[in-house]
This record gives C-alpha cells, structure tokens and sequence, in this order.
C-alpha cells in the first residue's frame, strides 16, 4: 500500500524479495539493526519528494521492530508517521501495541503516547500502547484472586512444552507448603504444545491440588511479545537473556505479585537452558527487594543416564524423545495424563510436527 502526504511517501515492501530486503537491510544497518525477515510479518519505508530512504519501521504480531528514522530528518514529522502507520494498524486487531526501543529513545515513543512498562538499562525498555494495558491484565488477576487466612501465597511460572512429572512435584510442594499457589501457564503460543492443550494436561494433571489456582500470562510474563534480540545484534547472548529476563521479573515484581499477595516465587533449578538460568539468576538479585522470596527447588532425577550423570526430568528430552521416536525410554518422565495424550489419535499432528522440526521449543 502507499499514499502520498505533503513531506513524505510511504510504502510497504515485499518482504520476500530479495531487492527490497536488500535495501531495507543496507538502510538500517546504519542505524545499527540486523535486520531478519523471517522475524517480522511486515515493513514499511518512508521517502522523501526526492525518493531517499529516510525511515523505517516493521512488526511482527503486535511489537513494532527496527524503527528507524536518518539523523537529518529526525527533527521531522518521520519518527510519528512511522510509529502512527503501524499503532493504527495494530490496534484495529490487537488492540495493544508493544515496543522495544533503547532506554535514551523511550522518550519518542512517550511523546506519542506509549507508556513505559519497565526498563533494563543500559540495554532496553518496553512501552506499551492501546485499548487495552497492563491496567486490564491486573483487573484479570484480582478478579481471579482468592481470599487466604495466611500470607502463605506462591506463584509458579510454567510452560509444559509438555507437561511432565517434574513440572508436576514442583506445583505439588509448592501445594503442600502454602495456603494458595498461583500458577501462571505461559500464554505466547510459541511452543510445540499449544497453549489450550498445555492448559488442559496441567489441568487434569493437577485437578486434586484444590488450593492451585491456574492463570494465563497474557503479553506479560515470558512473552514473545515483548522480546528484544532484534535490535541488540552488538549484544552477548547472555547479556540480552540476562536483560530480557530483568525485564519479565520486573514486570512480575511491580504489577502482579502485589495484585495477588504473592510473597514466594518456586523455580526449579536449571540445568540445561542458558535463558531460563538468567531468568532464575534474576528472580533471586531483584524479588527480595519485591517482598517475594525465591525457593529454588533441585530438579528431580530419575536415575543416572550414560554419563554416569543425573537423568534430571526435562520437557526438552521429552520432545527429543519424541523425535527419536525412543517415548518408551523416558515414559517416566511424564504423568498418566500426558501419556494418555501422547498416546491418542489427537497427538499425531504434534508429534509428527516435532519430528519435522528443527525448533528447541
């Protein structure tokens, strides 16, 4: 689409052709973005009345990306346009917009009415705009709250990428040592096991638990909507994670715990995924000053594998398993329910996705 204004032109470009991704690469490059196609669902360019390329900007979902706008016209109206083009648009189906943006530019994105959610200096903040906030999500969760005699209150993060017996014994002795346990199911439906069905095997796979109350993320607890590596290409990969997950912890510290009363936070220990480490290493530097424990609870074992090393319980190796087809050997790792589904008709369609696929999640 393009329409013309008094100062400037803009245009959304083909995506998969190779010219216009070329183009668009070598112009924020500038700006010192790497640009990556497969990561975005649209991008548009800004010209001025003599063609130069003088902006840009894209989003994948509802975060806007590499917005960009050449140090001569960054006193013009360009910035606003960029950002106005893709916020109405977003909005029409989303109804909220997020971006990532570096904590000296956050200001811009205020200037244009986004709101900052929180920061990671020196790295990042995260902004949010629309009809519907962070605001709505905490109205979500004190509708969700239940009354408690005690302060003993918990809050458990989870994915169940599937659902196995060590997600189980984390969310069963966080049961058994406080009066209310929240479990929040991560929403973002980045995963092999979609998020309705990964909601349904915790379900059933926890259904004595009475005193567990199970809740979505939304966009703001491990969310894909809100994820910064795009910009930061300088960036180590565990500074980005470490930032990213100072972020998401902040985020749960300042607007979620206090809405529930939450005091502990239960995690597992981690012995295989760098982010979820720095996620782990966040929550035990920044809840405390929240009010909110850290109990780290040791991954349980089933065994020993060939390297004479514990076989600590994953959904990772659940999914290689899959993949190799070898389900049998680690048939322990799972609870009855998600053997029951891994077993049924309905499971061909994921496990045959797995298998195809080369993804960690």
């Amino acid at each position: 689409m393009s329409f013309e204004n008094t100062d400037f032109r803009q245009v959304e470009i083909d995506i998969e052709n190779p010219y216009d991704v070329k183009m668009i690469r070598k112009f924020l490059k500038k700006g010192g973005f790497d640009y990556k196609k497969n990561e975005i669902d649209a991008t548009m360019i800004l010209y001025n009345l003599k063609d130069d390329i003088i902006g840009t900007g894209s989003h994948q979902e509802k975060t806007l990306k590499y917005v960009f706008v050449a140090p001569e016209f960054r006193d013009s109206s360009a910035f606003a346009q960029i950002v106005n083009y893709f916020t109405d648009k977003l909005l029409q189906k989303y109804k909220r917009v997020f971006v990532f943006t570096k904590p000296e530019t956050a200001k811009l994105f205020e200037s244009l009415g986004f709101s900052i959610i929180a920061t990671a200096k020196p790295l990042f903040s995260v902004l949010e705009f629309g009809y519907e906030t962070i605001k709505d999500y905490q109205i979500y969760l004190f509708n969700k709250k239940k009354r408690s005699k005690t302060r003993d209150i918990a809050g458990i993060v989870v994915n169940c990428n599937p659902f196995t017996n060590g997600h189980k014994y984390l969310i069963e002795k966080a049961s058994s040592e406080n009066e209310l346990v929240y479990l929040f199911v991560v929403e973002t439906n980045k995963s092999m096991f979609p998020f309705d069905l990964r909601w349904k095997l915790i379900e059933e796979g926890i259904a004595e638990l009475n005193n567990v109350v199970m809740l979505k993320t939304g966009p703001y607890i491990v969310s894909g909507a809100i994820f910064p590596n795009y910009f930061l290409k300088n960036e180590s990969f565990n500074l980005i994670s470490q930032k990213q997950a100072e972020i998401d912890v902040k985020i749960f510290a300042k607007y979620i715990a206090p809405i529930l009363g939450i005091n502990k936070r239960y995690i597992g220990t981690e012995n295989y995924c760098h982010t979820t480490a720095a996620y782990n290493k966040a929550m035990h530097e920044i809840l405390p000053d929240a009010g909110v424990e850290v109990i780290e609870i040791t991954r349980i074992a089933l065994g020993m594998d060939k390297n004479n090393e514990p076989e600590y319980i994953s959904a990772s190796k659940v999914r290689a398993a899959i993949k190799q087809n070898k389900l049998n050997e680690i048939i322990d790792f799972i609870p009855e329910v998600t053997r029951k589904y891994l077993s049924s008709p309905e499971a061909e369609e994921i496990t045959n996705k797995i298998k195809s696929s080369d993804s960690r999640h």
